[in-house]
């Protein structure tokens, strides 16, 4: 039995030190120190043994078994050093390789109108106010003088969640919510934000816009200082050369009204494919403060007015920056996007 036991032993140590990954090395262990393994079939068997031969054969079963253990745990941490180098090795970098280019971003074109527009308006003494995209039907239609059933609605083709709730077809609503809450108070705000109408998408025409609106109210405000404004804005964002023209149109929160024009700046008025060659560019729409609207939200319209006006920002920077359809704003097409990357301001 001594000498069997010997026997295994060199058979154990020499498959530890053939096995060549960490699989075969269990698979010795299983084989030889497992429940069904030779060494503990021997220490099952000293049952049979005398009592005088015992105590000698059990310790050099134990020995035998501690050796065998000691060999696979070094052999293991061997194998797993060894596995670890592989691995870096396959992995390593090669630090003498040039960088990879990181790809910087810049502002959305679009982003940059709205800025350049509100810190113009800023400027003017102006605040910037916000409100919910999802409106009520309230502060989007009626309380700017479009009851229900009113034709004027056809105007804005609407997304309703239900028949009181809907998605805000224009910023107005904010001027609503704003005179609501100032109570009579003098205001002179704008209302930048994400608007919505259920168009077709085309090249001129998107389900969801971007809205920039002005509202203005106190006492002795005219036409002549909404005028003064929107030329301020169209020498602003188009050059100081441009010149402004108001004409008459129909807005339903708003008596006058009007459509503003800028002298076309690709031919300075000659005419073009720009203006359609008849000189002018239309822009946005704007007017007085209809009376109604200033006496829902709690005004006097006999002591007080103002003026209002809309623009959009698609608009905006398809004239300013020359882009021909309205959906590559809305893409997130990298190559159209990196054309502004060179003129940032």
């Amino acid at each position: 039995m001594e000498q069997q036991l010997k026997q295994l032993e060199q058979e154990a140590l020499a498959k530890l030190q053939a096995a060549s990954n960490l699989k075969e090395l269990n698979d010795v262990r299983v084989a030889y120190l497992g429940k069904k393994g030779p060494i503990t079939d021997l220490l099952k068997g000293m049952g049979k043994l005398s009592p005088e031969e015992r105590p000698k054969m059990g310790a050099l079963v134990n020995a035998v078994r501690e050796n065998v253990t000691a060999q696979l745990e070094e052999r293991i941490t061997i194998l797993e050093e060894q596995a670890i180098l592989e691995q870096l090795e396959k992995e390593s970098i090669d630090v003498t390789l040039p960088g990879r280019k990181v790809r910087q971003g810049n502002r959305h074109p679009l982003t940059r109108v709205v800025e350049e527009i509100e810190d113009l308006f800023v400027s003017m003494g102006y605040e910037i106010a916000e409100g919910p995209e999802v409106e009520k039907d309230y502060y989007n239609f009626e309380a700017l003088n479009l009851p229900k059933g009113h034709p004027a609605r056809d105007m804005q083709d609407t997304f309703y969640i239900t028949e009181e709730t809907l998605l805000r077809t224009h910023t107005s609503p904010v001027q609503a919510r704003t005179m609501e809450l100032k109570k009579g108070e003098p205001i002179r705000i704008i209302c930048p934000g994400k608007v919505f109408r259920r168009d077709n998408d085309d090249a001129t025409h998107s389900h969801q816009f971007m809205q920039i609106e002005g509202l203005v109210i106190g006492e002795n405000i005219r036409m002549s200082d909404l005028k003064g404004t929107l030329d301020a804005l169209a020498k602003k964002m188009f050059g100081d050369d441009r010149e402004i023209r108001l004409r008459p149109s129909f807005f339903p929160f708003t008596e006058p009204s009007v459509e503003m024009d800028i002298s076309c700046f690709k031919c300075g008025g000659k005419g073009c494919n720009v203006c359609k060659h008849t000189g002018w560019i239309e822009i946005l729409g704007a007017g007085m403060v209809h009376p109604n609207v200033l006496e829902m939200a709690g005004y006097d319209s006999k002591k007080v007015s103002g003026f209002a006006f809309g623009i959009g920002a698609e608009r905006i920077a398809m004239l300013k920056y020359g882009v021909d359809d309205i959906r590559h704003f809305y893409t997130n097409d990298s190559r159209f996007l990196s054309q502004f990357h060179r003129t940032e301001g």
